[in-house]
């Protein structure tokens, strides 16, 4: 797999969007895992892994999206 950006050899895969990216171009921010319900405080909680590769392209978006589909 090559970089998105530059074409040398891919060093990962963004979390995010699953493009290349080079050492040159890897970016790191937080990525949510799984969200649960906590049963001892009773609200939801999310597991987050804090240095996750990225890509800086894509944006994804700062606020969850209704699936009233799911319900």
């Amino acid at each position: 797999m090559f970089c998105w950006f530059c074409a040398k050899a891919a060093r990962g895969v963004c979390r995010f969007c699953g493009r290349g990216i080079c050492e040159d171009h890897a970016g790191f921010g937080p990525y949510l895992l799984e969200v649960h319900r906590s049963r001892s405080r009773g609200r939801s909680e999310g597991l987050v892994v804090e240095d996750a590769l990225q890509c800086g392209t894509c944006k994804p978006r700062p606020q969850p999206v209704p699936m009233p589909e799911l319900d």
